[in-house]
C-alpha cells in the first residue's frame, strides 16, 4: 500500500505544471523574477531573473523601481585577486541582440534599497524595469529562501495573502 501511495504522490506531482511567470516589454523577454528573503531588519534586498534581447538592437536596463523599497539599483558581483566586489552600474547593464543575461546571486543583479520591511519566503511584490529602449515593464518578484541560488517556487497567481501591494 505504501508503494502505491508513494507512486501516485509522485505522479500527482508530475502531473501539475510548472507555472513561469515572464513578461515582455519590446524585444525583451524578463524571466523569473525573484528576490531573496531577507533577515529581520534588513535595510537591502537583492533580485534576479533573465533578461533576453530578442531583437536586432541593443538595449539597456538603466533603473527601476519597486512597491517594497525606496530605491532600485542595478549591481554586479566580481572577484578581484579573490576579493569579492560589489558595485552599482551606473549606466545600467547591457543587453545585446541574442543575448540572455542573467541575473543571479554572484553576479548581476537588482539591489533594493531601503526596504520598507522583511522580505519573506513565499511573497510577491511589484517592481517596474526601466529600459533604456523597450520602456518600462511591470514585473513581480516572487521571494524564496534566505539563502537561495535559483530560483525553485512556481509562480502561482492565485496565492491569497501572499501579495505585497
Amino acid at each position: 500500500m505504501l508503494r502505491f501511495a508513494s507512486v501516485a504522490a509522485i505522479t500527482a506531482m508530475l502531473m501539475v505544471p510548472a507555472v513561469a511567470h515572464d513578461f515582455t516589454v519590446g524585444a525583451l523577454k524578463i524571466g523569473h523574477p525573484w528576490a531573496r528573503a531577507t533577515p529581520k531588519g534588513a535595510s537591502i534586498g537583492g533580485g534576479y531573473m533573465t533578461v533576453t534581447n530578442t531583437g536586432t538592437t541593443p538595449d539597456r536596463l538603466v533603473s527601476g523601481a519597486s512597491v517594497v523599497s525606496k530605491s532600485f539599483e542595478v549591481h554586479e558581483m566580481s572577484m578581484d585577486n579573490g576579493v569579492m566586489k560589489m558595485r552599482m552600474l551606473p549606466k545600467g547593464l547591457e543587453i545585446k541582440p541574442g543575448e540572455t543575461v542573467t541575473f543571479k546571486p554572484g553576479g548581476y543583479h537588482v539591489m533594493f534599497i531601503g526596504l520598507d520591511h522583511q522580505l519573506m519566503q513565499g511573497q510577491r511584490f511589484k517592481a517596474t524595469l526601466q529600459f533604456e529602449h523597450a520602456g518600462k515593464v511591470d514585473v513581480d518578484f516572487v521571494v524564496e529562501g534566505l539563502g537561495a541560488m535559483k530560483a525553485d517556487s512556481p509562480a502561482h497567481d492565485d496565492m491569497p495573502g501572499m501579495k505585497i501591494k
